[in-house]
């Protein structure tokens, strides 16, 4: 039976893959790779987990040459956007990259498709300018101006990370209203239009050109613990706290985190000693019951695991509050506090 439609399948329907042991039936596979590569989720994982498929298995397992193409499109321009020495040219409608390693002395690039043999400068990646030095680069586009990074040019497709969240390569001209233009924002490593939808996502965004993991309300480039951190982006909002409400949520954290961890000590602590032993006594009698035991064996059983989780639980008590509270008073009045003095 394939795990993804749940049919019965012949055993020579479930190809095999080089990069894990999953097993799927190839309509399945073949429908995935389609939306997969459509979407540009270039490399591709297993369906099942988070390897990536071989090329040779995409190859293998896609039909149709037109998305073969496209899949190695992708691959190769995601390869190019990670490498720093690479370049792309500003051209309109030309996505030209030009390998320029070593180029930084004699700046003078020319693109090399056929047609275009625009020439830009390495550094500051602009149509080139002989009389001057480089202009300043503009700004990031911001929050507060969504309609300038419809303006901003893009090399890729970007695409959006965990959620339904789905991206494309936008043409100009674009629709600037100010609802279109929040949700589509540029990736702050390779400059790809990245398009969320807009169905109460998170805001943790993961740019399949480049691999960039970044905020979609601050658009930096992020780590797992930026919404842990007092920077006043939130998982699922909008928008960005304000630094009034940032610095009160802060001061509120400082002053009421001894109240509030004595209570969550106090509250864990019966909770645990007395829960583990309650809960492991009634999976032991639930499985039991379920056995061939008599009931003096039942008991017998019953007893034991209660007396062993009487002496485990303190030491689970101990650890947990012991680790627990230095980490969240390490946090609050060391990470917080700095927070509040910048």
């Amino acid at each position: 039976e394939c795990p993804l439609c749940l049919l019965p399948q012949p055993p020579e329907a479930f190809p095999s893959l080089g990069s894990c042991s999953h097993r799927s039936c190839r309509g399945c596979l073949q429908q995935y790779l389609r939306l997969a590569v459509t979407e540009s989720r270039v490399p591709v994982s297993c369906p099942h987990c988070p390897a990536a498929l071989q090329p040779h298995d995409v190859h293998r397992l896609l039909p149709e040459p037109a998305l073969r193409d496209k899949y190695e499109e992708f691959l190769l321009r995601r390869l190019l956007v990670a490498d720093p020495g690479t370049r792309w040219c500003p051209a309109p409608d030309c996505s030209y990259a030009v390998l320029a390693h070593g180029c930084a002395e004699c700046p003078r690039l020319t693109c090399g498709r056929e047609g275009c043999g625009t020439e830009f400068c390495y550094h500051c990646r602009q149509p080139w300018h002989p009389e001057g030095p480089c202009a300043p680069v503009p700004p990031a586009p911001s929050l507060a101006t969504p309609t300038a990074q419809l303006e901003e040019p893009a090399h890729g497709l970007g695409q959006a990370g965990m959620g339904a969240h789905s991206s494309a390569l936008l043409p100009h001209p674009i629709s600037s209203s100010p609802a279109e233009a929040e949700d589509i924002k540029v990736c702050p490593r390779c400059s790809a239009f990245i398009m969320k939808i807009n169905d109460g996502s998170c805001n943790r965004m993961n740019c399949t050109v480049c691999g960039c993991l970044f905020c979609w309300l601050c658009l930096q480039e992020i780590s797992d613990v930026h919404f842990l951190s007092p920077s006043g982006c939130t998982f699922w909002g909008k928008r960005p706290w304000s630094r009034t409400r940032r610095i009160l949520w802060q001061l509120g954290m400082v002053l009421g985190a001894p109240m509030v961890i004595s209570l969550a000590a106090g509250v864990a602590v019966p909770v645990i000693t007395i829960g583990i032993p309650i809960y492991m006594g009634r999976k032991v009698l639930g499985q039991s019951r379920r056995s061939s035991l008599s009931g003096c064996q039942q008991c017998l059983s019953v007893t034991s695991s209660v007396l062993l989780s009487l002496f485990v639980s303190p030491i689970i008590t101990a650890l947990t509050v012991g680790v627990g509270v230095p980490l969240v008073l390490t946090y609050v009045y060391g990470t917080v506090v700095l927070s509040l003095c910048r």
